[in-house]
């Protein structure tokens, strides 16, 4: 070999020496930076991840239990898995607009319960309930039907809520001349549509006119008849009604020149209808609408649950919004 060649070979044995040496500090310093990154998950880490995600289980859902336990709904998950099932509420007249409402968003979350109302005067709903109507929730206008109802066994103990309050008004048709301006003068209407005394809204209504003199003071104001009414207010025309809503029919049809029905049944109705009084509770004494749920030996267990769920429902702050949207008062005690 000559000695040229003898010296190209030497170099290019030198320069694949470096490139070998410079491969192998790359690689080193890539596993390097593998080793030192986050570390990968374990099969175990990553399927609780996974069910994190989803709402199954891990940290999260733990955290959601223990919400679901402190608002008393511990068999929430067992009822979201139930079949389906169908629940009887009774509801005070007054209820039907808000509560039609509060079942669609109820019923969001929990499409398998049905809830079908019975909506009716708090003391026809009583009765009914006393003579065997199966009935899972009572939610009425007065505390006096649902303190009988307690009275005779039929309310599930510790159920019974107090949830809105209400006032009494005096309405008429807007444009329609009456003279009169409250419960002082409502004998000068021509006619008035008053629900009868067993009506949460008719006992009321005699109750301010017992505390205005108008009526003479009765152990019951609920026994006070139309016709004693009509004499005390000097021999008017009074419609008896079943209920409050159709005090209020009455007053929109016009056969009625006035009536005494709920600020809430105003809602919706603020075109057609003048506000000539509301009616101070230091008067009605305070209008409070209790809930429970109601003794059903029919129901199983599943529709038991879903009742005490509604109810729950029923008390918490977002319903208590859509309550005050509809003229009701959530301020009670």
């Amino acid at each position: 070999m000559t000695k040229q060649r003898f010296l190209v070979t030497l170099f290019a044995v030198l320069i694949a020496g470096v490139m070998l040496t410079g491969c192998g500090n790359n690689t080193g310093k890539a596993e390097e930076a593998i080793k030192t990154d986050k570390p990968a998950k374990t099969d175990e880490e990553a399927e609780k991840s996974l069910l994190n995600e989803d709402g199954g289980s891990g940290d999260t859902a733990n955290a959601d239990s223990q919400a679901e336990n402190e608002t008393g709904l511990e068999d929430a998950a067992d009822l979201e898995n139930a079949e389906e099932t169908e629940i009887q509420v009774f509801i005070a007249a007054s209820l039907n607009t808000v509560m039609t409402k509060l079942a669609e968003q109820y019923q969001i979350e929990h499409p398998q319960i049905k809830i079908t109302y019975n909506a009716d005067s708090s003391g026809t709903l009583l009765t009914q309930i006393q003579e065997g109507y199966e009935c899972d929730i009572f939610f009425s206008a007065a505390e006096k039907q649902m303190d009988q109802l307690e009275a005779d066994g039929l309310v599930v103990e510790g159920t019974r809520e107090k949830v809105v309050n209400n006032q009494v008004v005096v309405v008429t048709l807007k444009d329609s001349g009456t003279k009169v301006t409250g419960l002082e003068n409502l004998g000068e209407a021509e006619s008035i549509a008053l629900a009868g005394g067993s009506v949460p809204v008719g006992k009321y209504t005699r109750q301010a006119l017992v505390n205005l003199s108008i009526l003479e003071e009765a152990e019951d104001v609920s026994a006070i008849t139309t016709q004693q009414v009509s004499e005390a207010l000097g021999g008017v025309e009074i419609s008896e009604q079943d209920n409050v809503g159709k005090v209020l029919t009455a007053v929109l049809e016009g056969s009625c020149e006035v009536g005494t029905t709920y600020y809430s049944d105003t809602y919706g109705y603020e075109d057609d209808l003048e506000i000539l009084q509301t009616v101070s509770c230091d008067l009605t004494g305070n209008v409070i609408y209790p809930i429970a749920q109601v003794v059903n030996d029919e129901a199983d267990e599943t529709q038991a649950q879903a009742a005490k769920d509604f109810i729950s429902f029923i008390l918490t702050k977002e319903s208590k919004k859509v309550f005050e949207e509809y003229y009701f008062d959530t301020n009670v005690s």
